[in-house]
């Protein structure tokens, strides 16, 4: 059964991939080398709203996205989605049905098409070099392409715009905070905040990570991070609430879950936390709403 307890994938002697949990992911569209045979994914239905996929033109050609937003008149605050290492597999894609349920249309693109498709891949090192042949250019490139798309649209909202992402996707969150001011709202769930070290995955040098950009923030981001995170260090956390702060980033803020795992919110994977994964849900939303980004029908919890 996995363990994934790292931002970017575990290492291979962190688990051992079932029969059973290769066949179940398989059948459910999940990653293959993350799925938990023992987890039970939350499922969301496509009633009540408008799915598809499209594709969007990025500067080197057409990429796929994942698009969910309601059936019915209007136009729709936008959300995008930054997936995981594991691409744009059924996990992201349930993402945008819950968000699209909301109110919000949600758009994912496969951001790693150009080399494969991670999700059907069991072995990490293959999916280590799908990923990481996915440029920072490459990757931001493909993100203004998105929210061109979908601003475009006459179901979105183009002033009401954010992004979230999952572990790398989290990642991408505060580079394109930094980046794109037509972003008002972000949420980074456990994205890595600190470069690896060189020849680890993803330890190339010429990459930014989110602590070298904490001053430039166009939007506020809310960070969600987990207390038993293996690859994240405690320290990083702490010396990102001190950049924003130097910065007098106020309205940005990270929340840490002292008992979770990296990939809590991942319900398919051994690593799921319900309770923090529902807590980190209802803050992300909230912190949408209080930057603008609110679909018509947003109540707050109480």
């Amino acid at each position: 059964m996995p363990t994934l307890t790292r931002p970017e994938g575990s290492k291979p002697e962190d688990f051992h991939l079932s029969r059973r949990g290769l066949a179940a992911a398989v059948f459910g569209g999940y990653a293959v080398y993350a799925f938990s045979a023992e987890a039970q994914p939350i499922t969301t239905d496509a009633e009540g709203l408008i799915t598809e996929m499209v594709e969007i033109s990025a500067p080197d050609r057409e990429i796929p996205a994942f698009v969910a937003r309601p059936d019915a008149r209007g136009r729709f605050p936008v959300v995008l989605v930054v997936s995981e290492v594991f691409g744009l597999h059924e996990y992201i894609r349930d993402i945008c049905r819950r968000l699209a349920k909301l109110g919000y249309v949600a758009i994912a693109p496969d951001f790693f098409i150009r080399q494969g498709d991670p999700s059907e891949v069991a072995d990490f090192a293959q999916i280590r070099a799908i990923v990481g042949a996915a440029s920072e250019a490459q990757v931001l490139g493909d993100v203004k392409a998105a929210f061109d798309f979908v601003t475009r649209q006459p179901y979105a909202d183009r002033a009401k715009v954010a992004i979230t992402g999952f572990c790398w996707g989290g990642a991408v969150v505060w580079l394109a905070a930094a980046r794109f001011p037509e972003i008002k709202a972000g949420v980074a769930w456990y994205g890595r905040l600190s470069a690896p070290p060189e020849g680890e995955f993803l330890g190339e040098p010429n990459r930014t990570w989110p602590l070298q950009v904490a001053h430039r923030l166009h939007a506020p981001v809310l960070g969600l991070y987990a207390g038993k995170d293996a690859g994240i260090p405690a320290g990083d956390v702490e010396a990102m609430k001190e950049a924003l702060r130097r910065a007098a980033k106020a309205s940005s803020d990270i929340v840490v879950y002292p008992e979770s795992q990296h990939g809590f919110h991942a319900d398919y994977r051994s690593s799921y936390d319900a309770e923090a994964a529902q807590d980190g849900w209802r803050r992300m939303l909230a912190h949408f709403a209080a930057h603008g980004v609110r679909p018509r029908a947003y109540r707050p919890a109480r």
